[in-house]
């Protein structure tokens, strides 16, 4: 219990007031009572004095022995002593020792007293009787002289004794009293105390993170009034806490699940903190943090930028590249903005948005508008000069001009399909367009011989063996069937083209239950591993000089890979140089 500074406390202070209540009243008492027994001493002594006087007649105020026998008679009777002295201070007669043994108290305190007042008083320790003793000297005059002195005096003892008695009892009944007071504080600051603690052990409950807690206590006091308040800011605080919590969580489930890489960066360029996103993108582990961003990205651009926006408080935007191990190049366009700390430590927030989709369209488009104009120039360029030829010409020799205008011819045919291949690219690429399109159930097998059957002539022309596979059953697809017969007539034509003289072409026809597939394979000239994944890009040839001579405009693959996924369908190519190329066509299978 008194291991609580609130209880030490109230319980000195309780006693402290009770020692100086009964201190202040013991003395009080004490002075009182010395004040009021001095009074009535010096009054008995007095009245004393002034009966002794009465009967004393005149003629005693000399050394007699009828002097000495009065004397003996009255302290006799009063138990006082009595002293009478003549005019000059001579003792006369004395009931304590003889007379003649005294010396003049003419001197003495309360004679002196005596001469200029009606009397004199004076409390000192008695020589002869070795005790405190009060006098009281009378003058006595007859006729306005003075003839002698009367001193009466009595022992101060008994008064001594009783004072002594009272404060002996002063003393233990303050003793009883601080015993008791000490008990009774001791209750009662137990009484007060003991809500304290309790509130107290509730409290720290609630402070350790028990928010669930609530105090309960009730007094019919202010303590109340204090339980509602804690329980109150309880409830506010753990609906706090839940917001902050809530919070908190949606941002890390944010910061989590962004596309965005999120870094945050000091003043000198290290990083401090990153989320998912920009661990994997970057190979972050938890080593690299606290590095600086040039060791661990391989750019100071960033780290630069950092520097700037922490010391000039602005945000900035800036466009970073870097490039992977895997030999993949990255472009993001980064926001930094200052990020202050409670320890008003400057942090940079980096926000990268990855536009490296974009950067890549963009070099296509711009790749895809020069191949187109590099494609268009070149027949318009041919076209032109042997028009201008022509123009010129007296067509006196019909073999040259004929030669000339089969060129003109061929050029314009080839810009025709050129045109026409983008066209329909265009036309298909609209939404509105696509959903014109009536996809019916279409023989797979059957537009492959069909398109074999097609192009055997031009497979013949070049001594080459065209080999059609393929069961006799049907293997329907949903597909409008002039595009599925596009998508197979450009991959015949294809492999026709890029395949030698001599060479061999085989188309085969399969399916499953939920699959049909054709596979076009041919013996020729191959595709380099390089160049494989992107010979679905518009505009793009391995070999542009020979594609152009064998008529290609590079734009026949990246339609049928268009068409075949417009059919639900997926496209592998599979090639190596010198020894041919394979391409494989999966369709969903769909009932007649």
């Amino acid at each position: 219990m008194f291991r609580s500074k609130i209880t030490r406390r109230l319980v000195t202070s309780f006693l402290l007031i009770i020692f100086a209540s009964f201190a202040l009243l013991g003395a009080f008492l004490l002075h009182y009572f010395h004040d009021y027994t001095l009074e009535n001493e010096r009054t008995a002594l007095i009245r004393n004095a002034k009966i002794i006087e009465v009967a004393l007649e005149p003629t005693f105020y000399v050394r007699s022995d009828a002097l000495d026998d009065t004397l003996e008679r009255l302290h006799n009777e009063t138990g006082l002593r009595i002293t009478v002295m003549d005019a000059e201070g001579n003792v006369l007669g004395d009931t304590a020792q003889a007379a003649d043994r005294l010396d003049n108290h003419f001197a003495r305190e309360e004679v002196q007293a005596a001469l200029t007042s009606d009397y004199g008083v004076a409390v000192r320790e008695s020589a002869t009787l070795h005790e405190n003793l009060m006098y009281v000297a009378v003058p006595i005059r007859h006729d306005g002289q003075l003839t002698g002195i009367i001193r009466t005096a009595n022992s101060l003892s008994p008064m001594e004794h009783s004072y002594h008695t009272i404060f002996q009892v002063i003393i233990w009944g303050l003793f009883l009293a601080l015993s008791v007071s000490f008990l009774i504080s001791v209750w009662l600051a137990h009484r007060q105390v003991r809500p304290i603690m309790l509130l107290s052990q509730d409290a720290m409950a609630i402070a350790a993170g028990n928010l669930d807690k609530r105090l309960r206590w009730h007094s019919g006091d202010e303590f109340d009034t204090l339980v509602q308040t804690i329980n109150h800011l309880t409830e506010n605080l753990a609906k706090k806490i839940q917001e902050s919590q809530a919070e908190a969580h949606k941002l890390a489930l944010t910061l989590d699940n962004i596309d965005n890489a999120i870094m945050l960066i000091d003043a000198r360029g290290n990083i401090v903190d990153a989320n998912p996103q920009a661990e994997a993108i970057f190979h972050l582990s938890p080593g690299c943090l606290q590095r600086h961003s040039i060791h661990v990205i391989g750019n100071a651009q960033l780290s630069e930028t950092a520097q700037v926006v922490s010391r000039e408080n602005r945000s900035q935007t800036i466009t970073f590249h870097t490039d992977r191990d895997d030999d993949e190049h990255y472009t993001f366009q980064v926001f930094l903005a200052p990020f202050p700390e409670e320890d008003d430590q400057k942090l940079v927030l980096a926000v990268f948005h990855d536009i490296s989709m974009l950067q890549e369209i963009n070099d296509r488009q711009a790749e895809f508008v020069s191949n187109a104009a590099h494609e268009l120039a070149t027949p318009l360029t041919s076209i032109s000069g042997f028009a201008e030829t022509l123009l010129d010409d007296d067509f006196k020799n019909p073999d040259a001009s004929h030669h000339f205008a089969g060129i003109i011819y061929r050029e314009a045919q080839r810009m025709s399909r050129l045109m026409k291949s983008l066209l329909q690219l265009a036309r298909l690429s609209d939404e509105t367009c696509r959903k014109q399109l009536v996809q019916v159930p279409v023989d797979l097998a059957a537009v492959a011989r069909q398109e074999g059957q097609a192009l055997l002539n031009a497979a013949e022309a070049k001594n080459q063996q065209l080999i059609i596979e393929g069961t006799e059953d049907p293997l329907f697809m949903l597909a409008t069937p002039e595009l599925c017969g596009q998508i197979v007539h450009n991959l015949i034509e294809n492999a026709i083209k890029y395949t030698p003289e001599g060479g061999t072409i085989t188309v085969r026809a399969a399916g499953t239950d939920a699959s049909v597939n054709l596979c076009v394979e041919d013996n020729g000239i191959g595709i380099a591993a390089a160049d494989l994944p992107r010979i679905f890009d518009r505009f793009y040839r391995v070999d542009k000089a020979r594609a152009r001579k064998s008529g290609g405009n590079g734009i026949g693959l990246s339609l049928v890979k268009f068409l075949v996924e417009l059919f639900g369908g997926q496209i592998k190519a599979e090639s190596e140089v010198g020894r041919g190329t394979r391409f494989t066509l999966t369709f969903p299978r769909c009932q007649q």
